[in-house]
C-alpha cells in the first residue's frame, strides 16, 4: 500500500514536470506548478511559526484567566490557593518564554531577509 501511494506520488510529480516542460525546473516555481501557491518558502515558515506562537500565547493568557479565577474563588482554602498561584506563575513563565520566541523569530526572519538573496 506504501509503495503504491509512494508511486503515485512520484509519478504526479513527474507528470507535472513534464506538462512543464517548456520551462526550466527550479525549486522557486514547484509550488506555483503543482497548484501550491507562489508564496516565498522563508515567509511561508515565518509564518506558520507566529502562528504556532500566537496560538501558545493565547493558551498563556486563557491559563492566566483561570488561574485568577481560581485564586478569586479560592477562600480560605489553602490548596486551591497554592494551586492558583501555581498556574499563574506557569503561565507568565510561559508567556515570557513565548514573547522571546517571537522575538527571536523576529529576529532571524529580518537578519535572514537581508542576507539570503
Amino acid at each position: 500500500m506504501k509503495n503504491i501511494f509512494l508511486t503515485s506520488i512520484v509519478l504526479s510529480i513527474v507528470l507535472v514536470n513534464a506538462v512543464n516542460a517548456a520551462t526550466p525546473f527550479s525549486i522557486e516555481n514547484f509550488g506555483g506548478s503543482v497548484g501550491l501557491g507562489t508564496a516565498d518558502l522563508k515567509s511561508s515558515v515565518v509564518n506558520v511559526v507566529q502562528w504556532v506562537l500566537g496560538i501558545l500565547a493565547l493558551a498563556a493568557v486563557a491559563l492566566l484567566i483561570v488561574g485568577f479565577g481560581d485564586l478569586l474563588i479560592a477562600g480560605d482554602s489553602d490548596v486551591v490557593r497554592t494551586r492558583a498561584q501555581r498556574i499563574i506563575a506557569g503561565a507568565l513563565i510561559g508567556l515570557i518564554v513565548v514573547l522571546l520566541a517571537w522575538a527571536i523569530v523576529i529576529f532571524v526572519a529580518g537578519t535572514a531577509a537581508n542576507v539570503i538573496e
